[in-house]
């Protein structure tokens, strides 16, 4: 239950990587107590931080529980790749950014690495 745990927290990271990218703090000073919880109004600029908040909370609590029994170098290590590799996956399904071979053959780098911790890695005393 550990390792989905991390896998929940790397997705929150990932969410909270893209919050952090369309937060538009100079059209805070713009948005009006009538019209904040409006599409057209301050929503479009108040979603960001209201995500940012909540996926950071949820990265802290699911990667805070996934260490209490993951080896914490293993976890950071899995979480940190993880959640690289969801972010590319994001933004070449989402955001049509293109990807390269090379990338590709380093990614799977990285997940031959995360699987050979989870393989080898010693358990929790």
């Amino acid at each position: 239950m550990a390792w989905i745990y991390l896998i929940i927290a790397a997705t929150c990271e990932t969410a909270w990587n893209f919050c952090l990218k369309y937060m538009r703090f100079n059209d805070l000073k713009a948005i009006e107590l009538n019209s904040f919880y409006k599409w057209q109004g301050g929503l479009p600029v108040l979603l960001p931080f209201v995500g940012y908040v909540l996926f950071g909370l949820a990265n802290i609590y699911f990667f805070s529980t996934a260490i209490k029994h993951i080896p914490m170098a293993i976890a950071f290590a899995v979480w940190t790749a993880t959640t690289l590799v969801f972010l590319k996956i994001a933004e070449v399904s989402f955001f049509h950014e293109r990807i390269s071979w090379p990338e590709v053959f380093f990614m799977l780098l990285i997940m031959t690495g995360i699987l050979g911790l989870k393989i080898y890695a010693l358990p929790v005393k």
